[in-house]
């Protein structure tokens, strides 16, 4: 079984966004096994890897990273964690979120 955990902040959470210049601050977020997100990258299509680099330019993949999420992860998260029978669809509801490395 994943250490998947769903989280939402009493206090909202910066994450800085290198390509827009500025921090995003999220209330909900998703904290995931550096392993899974690993494969979570590899099986995501050109399209979404993409924007998720244009949305996290240059950082690193790591325990204790955070990152900017957006639709079309959140979208290769849920179907990763389908697969491990972990129900996410009340996190995936377009709203925004940040993912931080475990």
């Amino acid at each position: 079984m994943s250490n998947l955990k769903m989280v939402v902040e009493s206090t909202p959470i910066n994450v800085s966004h290198d390509t827009y210049r500025r921090e995003c601050r999220y209330t909900r977020g998703l904290h995931i096994p550096l392993q899974d997100f690993q494969s979570i990258l590899e099986n995501m299509c050109p399209e979404i890897k993409l924007y998720f680099d244009f949305h996290n330019p240059g950082k690193q993949i790591q325990q204790g990273t955070y990152l900017n999420g957006h639709s079309g992860l959140a979208k290769s998260i849920k179907n990763y964690y389908e697969q491990l029978k972990n129900d996410l669809d009340r996190f995936y509801n377009g709203q925004d979120f940040y993912v931080k490395i475990i």
